[in-house]
């Protein structure tokens, strides 16, 4: 729905009146029964965090400028048409108080109008034609919408308050983090030091013997959350950090409730220290701020969206650019603990480079890199082949997670004959895709799930068919 600014002008007095009487109700700014200086209370701290934002009550507070926001509103209601006050707030996850002004102004320059109330007494908004106009340049420009963003003077402090390298891990940390994982001490008590470094490792070994598993465990060992901004402003670019694809909320912040009454700033969200993988099909474009040619939003690299967290590289050494010039890219941020985000305007911009960053490779770290390289990375643990004993009591697990009775005798047959006669190695992943195998040869064949030599033998030469 869309109106002509003139339209509404012998309605103007009233509706003014109107609005003044429901501001007044609703608790913004200027109303007499409202104690300014009562709200601005800082929220209490989330046990177990070190930083906790607080929601801003002021524009300048907020780290952003009233021309931003008012794009941010008019392309809002340019898609919506028309809207309450708080549910354009609840759009730019900002006090209402903070977006008031804002709506003065755009209804004073006549970009959209106030039409009545909600039945709850909200003030209801509408585009005018102009408004509508403005909004599809706005959208032209940019076509986002969302939460305003933070500023980067305050994603840097927040990244500070929660770094990685202020954690430290117990060996009840690393076992309750590896837990449901068949892993020796002795690789725990290497991996421990390591990680507490909150610098970088690498993680070679033979494939199939869980590196990937071991990485995407690590960060578990943190055990804790950090609040992580949906998305910032940088040199008139908005930049999305949080990504659902690779962020695990931990909340719904649209529901209100704990967040909203202790005053925390909802353009953050909680979310799982990240854990970030990146494996063969790595470019150097991801290592980059990249800006959506049809949406004109720039998405922040994976280095930035790992920040307090775990950047895994996996299967280092087979991505598609040569290795050196992924080493030269990571040279310097893994020395200095800062990286230089190159924006799509051309400039450089200094951010933080905080994580725990851990190559995966199936080959051997001298033959893939020097030793400047090598000496910025202090830890290299292999990973070994399990035992015979390890290998058994895995067979007994996903035995029993399949869905099969234990056939101790079975596992037997299967490493006499398949593996021992032949000096075939134990590798971690084969007792769970060796009875996966025997499962869809029991469904197969319309067969009770019992384990035989019988089936062990036709998944062998299925798996093992050209290893």
């Amino acid at each position: 729905m869309s109106i002509s600014a003139d339209d509404s002008a012998p309605k103007q007095a009233g509706l003014d009146d109107l609005f003044e009487r429901v501001n007044q109700l609703l608790g913004g700014p200027g109303s007499p029964d409202v104690d300014d200086e009562a709200t601005q209370k800082a929220p209490a701290p989330v046990p177990g965090e070190a930083f906790t934002p607080r929601q801003p009550q002021t524009l300048r507070e907020a780290g952003i400028t009233a021309a931003l926001l008012e794009r941010l509103i008019v392309k809002y209601l340019f898609q919506v048409g028309m809207a309450p006050s708080r549910g354009i707030a609840s759009q730019v996850r900002l006090a209402f108080k903070v977006i008031d002004p804002i709506l003065k102004q755009l209804r004073s320059d006549k970009q959209i109008d106030l039409v009545g109330t909600t039945t709850t007494g909200d003030s209801e908004w509408v585009i005018t034609d102009f408004g509508r106009e403005r909004g599809k340049r706005y959208h032209e420009e940019c076509t986002y919408y969302g939460a305003a963003p933070v500023s980067l003077d305050d994603y840097v402090n927040s990244v500070a308050a929660q770094t990685i390298a202020g954690q430290v891990v117990t060996a009840t940390d690393l076992q309750a983090a590896f837990d449901g994982l068949i892993i020796n001490q002795e690789m725990l008590n290497k991996l421990g030091p390591a990680v507490n470094s909150g610098r970088g490792m690498f993680l070679f070994g033979q494939p199939g013997n869980g590196k990937t598993s071991i990485a995407e465990r690590v960060t578990d060992a943190f055990g804790s959350a950090i609040w992580m901004p949906r998305s910032i402003y940088v040199e008139g670019e908005i930049i999305r950090i949080f990504d659902p694809g690779v962020h695990e909320a931990l909340e719904d912040q649209n529901q209100g409730g704990l967040l909203d009454s202790q005053q925390i700033d909802r353009r953050w969200i909680r979310v799982k220290r990240p854990t970030v993988i990146a494996g063969g099909e790595l470019t150097m474009d991801e290592l980059e701020v990249t800006k959506n040619e049809i949406s004109k939003i720039c998405e922040a690299p994976l280095q930035l969206k790992s920040n307090c967290g775990t950047l895994v590289i996996d299967d280092f050494g087979r991505q598609k650019m040569p290795v050196d010039v992924l080493l030269n890219r990571w040279i310097v941020p893994l020395e200095k603990r800062y990286d230089f985000m190159n924006l799509p305007s051309g400039k450089k911009l200094r951010v933080p480079f905080d994580q725990l960053i851990i190559f995966s490779t199936n080959l051997e770290p001298r033959d893939l890199v020097d030793g400047a390289f090598l000496r910025r990375i202090p830890y290299k643990i292999e990973v070994p082949d399990p035992s015979e004993q390890e290998f058994r009591e895995l067979c007994g697990i996903m035995t029993r997670v399949l869905g099969f009775e234990p056939k101790p005798e079975c596992v037997e047959y299967l490493i006499e004959t398949h593996y021992k006669k032949v000096d075939r190695p134990f590798r971690l992943c084969q007792p769970r895709d060796l009875i996966l195998q025997v499962q869809n040869y029991c469904n197969y064949h319309q067969k009770p799930l019992v384990i035989t030599n019988e089936a062990f033998d036709f998944a062998v030469a299925n798996y093992f068919s050209i290893m």
